[in-house]
Formats: structure tokens, sequence, C-alpha cells
């Protein structure tokens, strides 16, 4: 039994639906459960409904609702031979989506984006399904809500596997008995409440590796569009290289300093059972790939894993004391609360600062909850520069235009904060 995950890029339109079900259709080997994230750019898309929602009303958002939906049918359209059928299926996920905007008070702006967001990964794997039976293969579409069990922190839910093990070895190996393929949405799952819940961006990958353990798969394949896990962002780098083997230690490694080929949590629970993953191609499908694996530590190359949009938060206490243990107790509670994500950090006598993702909310909640112990000052528009196995070569590289306001040395990774400097010139 095998477990694939297919990303929105592999989806977007009829042509790649197309190209994945052939790609099944050619590689399966075993019965499949397969993994899907929301068409394209439609996450995004979706998370303008729920924004519009907060900042201009409902009838901003219905009309930000109707371009997914118009995208969506205009796909099943080119799709199917009978479109009526699939139509049927998916609009009355966007018709819910629809009755949500008319209802919502507009208090739980987590809670209402899960709701809604979620669309996205429900329709897509409709689709995919729809088409796979259209072309005589035994699938089955499975709602993951109905078997991933989250707490209800809306937007980063946790999953209780001691449910979810439960109920997906009840459910799915039931489903497995009757049909060669089951299909399941990435991402989402819900609450005790019967609430929708999301994983996290990008938490497709994650979905998978659950699926993977507790169904006790003999491989896990992500479907890139990348011929594997490279040493750097092809959008940004040239002459990279693929790395045909990783160990799964080195892969958490990568994943936790940045990495967006894998989402952060996929890793372990793998490793766990020791199940391989095969990170491969969907734009060439025959290709080698990346193998995952238990492997010994390998000599890699060096690693490279930029983050946009950082910022530098650095808090002092307004008393001129120094910042002691209790004070760093107090603000990584409030780190947690305020959902507040630590990339880096470094303290001294009379201060601590952290290295995070600029968000202007987070930020503001930050703010607010310190401001009567603590000083608040932020450097924004930084890059975060990572790069695991590091030589002089490569960092030097990397440092030109750039003023450097953090830096963190360990034994083979390399951390620097950065700003863009324009270079001096004679008038």
């Amino acid at each position: 039994m095998e477990v694939y995950k297919f990303g929105g890029a592999s989806v977007r339109d009829a042509e790649n639906i197309q190209n994945v079900v052939k790609i099944i259709s050619d590689t399966r080997k075993s019965k499949l459960v397969v993994v899907i994230s929301a068409m394209g750019k439609m996450t995004n898309a979706l998370e303008k409904v729920v924004n519009a929602l907060y900042a201009e009303g409902k009838a901003a958002a219905e009309a930000c609702l109707d371009e997914v939906k118009s995208y969506h049918t205009q796909e099943i359209i080119s799709l199917f031979h009978k479109e009526d059928q699939v139509l049927q299926q998916v609009l009355p996920f966007f018709d819910q989506v629809s009755d949500l905007l008319q209802a919502s008070g507009m208090e739980q702006y987590d809670r209402d984006y899960d709701q809604i967001v979620s669309c996205g990964e429900l329709s897509s794997t409709t689709l995919v399904d729809a088409y796979m039976r259209e072309q005589g293969i035994n699938s089955v579409w499975l709602d993951a809500r109905a078997v991933v069990r989250t707490n209800d922190r809306y937007r980063e839910g946790r999953v209780d596997w001691q449910e979810t093990e439960s109920l997906i070895s009840e459910q799915v190996n039931e489903l497995l008995q009757k049909h060669d393929i089951v299909v399941t949405q990435g991402f989402i799952g819900s609450d005790a409440a019967g609430y929708t819940t999301t994983l996290g961006r990008e938490g497709s990958d994650y979905t998978a590796s659950i699926f993977s353990y507790i169904l006790n798969a003999d491989l896990m394949s992500i479907w890139k569009d990348v011929p594997g896990i490279l040493t750097g962002d092809p959008r940004r780098f040239e002459n990279l290289t693929k790395i045909d083997r990783l160990s799964y230690r080195e892969a958490i490694e990568m994943t936790y300093y940045g990495a967006k080929v894998i989402h952060p949590k996929t890793i372990k629970p793998i490793q766990n059972k020791g199940i391989p993953l095969h990170v491969r191609s969907f734009v060439d499908p025959g290709g080698t790939g990346t193998l995952i694996s238990d492997e010994i530590e390998l000599n890699y190359p060096p690693v490279i894993v930029v983050e946009d949009d950082q910022a530098l938060v650095h808090i002092s206490t307004r008393d001129f004391s120094f910042v002691a243990e209790h004070h760093l107790s107090k603000l990584f509670d409030l780190f947690t609360k305020t959902r507040v994500k630590v990339n880096m950090m470094r303290n001294t006598a009379i201060s601590f600062s952290i290295c995070t993702h600029d968000d202007e909310q987070k930020f503001s909640a930050l703010e607010s909850e310190m401001q009567d112990e603590f000083k608040v000052i932020i450097d924004r528009g930084l890059e975060l520069i990572t790069i695991r196995h590091f030589n002089q070569e490569v960092v030097d590289e990397l440092k030109k235009g750039k003023i450097v306001l953090f830096e963190e040395r360990l034994s083979n990774t390399l951390q620097l904060v950065v700003k863009n400097v324009p270079i001096v010139k004679r008038k």
C-alpha cells in the first residue's frame, strides 16, 4: 500500500488533472491513497474571500467567491464530457461558503478562515476522483474531515493522533477492500464540535504522512514541479544540484530551517516507522527524484534556504532590569499566545531579540500584550538566509550587497539575517 500527494500546481487546471490521473494509472503498483491540495492558487483566492469579508463586507466577499466558483466551473467544463453531474457535486461546496458568508458575525476570523478556505481541497479532490472514475479507475472519494481529528486551534490544528488513528484505520482500510484508490484532501480536518480545521499552510504533505504512518504504507511519494530536492530554490539560484538521497535527519533539518519542498511536520511520522519518502516530478514522472530514508548520513553540498518578509523584534524591559529567566518564560508564553514563530533568537543582559516572519496582525497583538512591561522595536524588510554544510565561498557570494544584522554559526549551519544595501555611486 502506498500514499501519493499532489500539490496545487499539479492539479491547477484540466490539463494538469489529466496528467495526474495518467501518472497514477502508469505508476501505481498497489492499493493507493491519494492526497490532493486545492487547485493552483485557489487557497490564496479563498483567503481573499475571508479578508474581503472582514475588511469590506459580505458583498465584496461574495464577489471574490464568484471568481473562484467561475474558475472551477470552467475547468469542469473543459475536463468532463458530462459536466452537469460533476457540477452538481462541486457547486454545493461553494453554496455552503456563501451561506457562511451571509451568516457570519465576523467575530472569529481563524474559524471562518478554515470553513471557507477548505472549499478548495474539497472541490479539487472531487474533480480528480470524478475524472478517474470516468476513465474507468476504481477510486472513491473520502472527506478527510471524517477521519483527521484535531483540536480547535483554527489555522494550526494539532492532530489528535489516538482518535485519528482509530478513524483512518477503520474507514480507509474498509474502503481499500472495495476500491483500488482512495482520494482525499490534504490540509484539512475537523474538531470535536464538527468545525473544519486546517493544519497550517502547505499542510497537505503532513496529511500524507499522517495517512502513511497510520496505514503502515510501504512508500510515500510527493509529486512536485521540480526534479527532486535541490540545493536551493531554482527561482532564486542557478547551478543547483539535485540531491539523490537524503537521510531523515537531514530532511528534518532542512525543513525546520524553511526549505519549501516539504512541509516541516512531514518527516517525523514516517521516520518513526521507517517509511521511505520519494520526492518526484509530475513534469518528468520517469525521473529518479530524491529518496529520503533511514540511510546513514551522507556528505552533502551546501544547501541554501531563503526566507523573505522577515523582521527582527528587539525586546527590553521598561524598568531597566536585566532580561532574566522569568522574563523569558513570560515572553515565550506570549509568543505561543500570539502565534509568533521564532526563527532565530539572541539575548543580552538588557535585551532579547528574535527573528520571525513579518506579520502586522501578530505584532500588534504581541505589542499589546507586552506594553506594560516591555519596550519593543521592530526592524522590517529583512531576509533570513540559512546555509547547511556551508563553505566560505558560498557565504561570501550570498553576502554581496547585504548588511548582516544577525549571524549565528553552528557546526554545519550558518544563519544570516540580512538587509539589502544599495551600492553607493558617485554623482
